[in-house]
């Protein structure tokens, strides 16, 4: 799998440069700092690959690129205020599959179509999950863990993204097929679910692969498991969830920067 950096080098040199060529109808844009709100808190993978693509845009447009973070009910809060914001190109979303696809299709407060309030600029990233624990678990395998958990009903918990996001998805999928109930706990992003689980306040979660190699050589995580169909060049000797008995377990995230519907063609 390639890194998910090295996807947004190779498609913002592309996808997003092309936001900046001249038309005869957007020949003075941008004349602006340009915003990219973030539907999460810091630090996760949605964050950081904002802020990738904001150096790029910044490098192709010669603005500044502000990037904004908006967390705050799974994601909803922002994808409405850049849904609802001036179709001009000064606001923009750096989305994710949670805000694009989950969210309107689970939450009862999302209230928004993705296809009908946004205009699609740049698809920059796919990512799997990998599922870790806490290293003092004693478990080192999936088969271990769905021991546990069933041992200590009530006992475990797992953190996320917030509720609705691919993690959560994950957890539940996982609960679901396991036919064990490890209780959802839900953060403001990636990065704070992740420092939970490294500080034990709660036992597992699944985290973008991306973001992984260096928690594990530290050896405060412990992979079980990758949500891939095959096993990962970063993680070679990780099974992947199929391997580990469950045959459908594929998770796969992607991300995008979306713009508010309207939005001119020539400057999309």
């Amino acid at each position: 799998m390639i890194r998910m950096l090295n996807v947004v080098a190779a498609l913002a040199a592309v996808g997003l440069t092309a936001l900046f060529t001249v038309d005869a109808h957007a020949q003075h844009y941008p004349d602006q700092p340009i915003r990219i709100i973030v539907p999460q808190g810091p630090g996760g993978p949605t964050d950081l690959l904002a802020r990738v693509a904001g150096r790029r845009l910044q490098a192709a447009s010669g603005q500044n690129v502000i990037v904004e973070n908006r967390g705050g009910a799974g994601g909803v809060i922002a994808a409405k205020a850049v849904g609802s914001a001036d179709p001009d190109g000064y606001t923009l979303l750096m989305g994710n599959t949670s805000v694009l696809v989950l969210n309107p299709i689970l939450s009862r407060t999302a209230a928004y179509d993705p296809t009908k309030i946004f205009t699609p600029v740049a698809r920059l990233a796919e990512s799997y999950q990998v599922l870790v624990v806490n290293a003092s678990l004693p478990v080192k395998t999936v088969a271990d863990l769905v021991a546990y958990a069933k041992a200590n009903p009530g006992k475990l918990n797992y953190a996320s993204a917030g509720i609705g996001n691919t993690i959560h998805l994950a957890g539940e999928l996982f609960n679901h097929s396991a036919g064990i109930n490890i209780v959802h706990v839900p953060y403001n992003s990636g990065a704070e679910a992740t420092t939970a689980v490294l500080g034990g306040q709660v036992q597992m979660t699944f985290v973008n692969i991306a973001r992984l190699p260096p928690l594990i050589a530290d050896g405060k995580l412990r992979a079980l498991a990758v949500t891939s169909p095959k096993r990962l060049p970063l993680l070679p000797d990780t099974p992947t969830m199929i391997e580990s008995g469950f045959p459908d377990f594929v998770v796969r995230a992607f991300f995008g920067i979306v713009a508010p519907a309207g939005t001119p063609a020539p400057i999309v």
